[in-house]
């Protein structure tokens, strides 16, 4: 046992494809794996799809590993696995870790910009009957 090397295995995280093999994965073939219109979105190279891949670059060069955007429709790029990106929410900016099971989807799908609504009993001069309507 002490002379067998003793192998990482390595799981399937995006349609067959390990994580290395994703991280090295031609930009022309990952396009060839993405639904239609994710390819779309990448293909036109959009004024978003150029503001968030500004973006990117710009951390890079500073050395950081958090991006801030307001695109929510952006395509998650297999080269950004491991990055954090700041999403808008239509509040405030909600952070988001990339990882490699979120590729070829949209960043807006990780951030929710509807919250559930609680709503608590009837206030102190509220009317006796507004506490006996059901509350949704």
């Amino acid at each position: 046992m002490a002379d067998e090397e003793i192998k990482r295995v390595e799981r399937v995280v995006f349609k067959g494809l390990t994580e290395s093999q994703l991280k090295e994965l031609p930009y022309e073939k990952f396009l060839q794996l993405i639904d239609s219109r994710a390819r779309r979105f990448l293909t036109r190279k959009s004024l978003q799809y150029k503001e968030v891949m500004a973006n990117v670059e710009k951390a890079k060069r500073k050395g950081s590993n958090t991006v801030k955007t307001r695109v929510r429709e952006a395509v998650i790029l297999p080269e950004w696995v491991g990055m954090v990106f700041q999403v808008h929410n239509g509040k405030q900016y909600v952070n988001v870790e990339i990882k490699p099971e979120m590729v070829g989807r949209r960043l807006g799908e990780f951030v929710y910009t509807v919250q559930r609504v609680v709503h608590s009993t009837p206030g102190i001069k509220a009317t006796k009957s507004s506490r006996s309507i059901g509350q949704k």
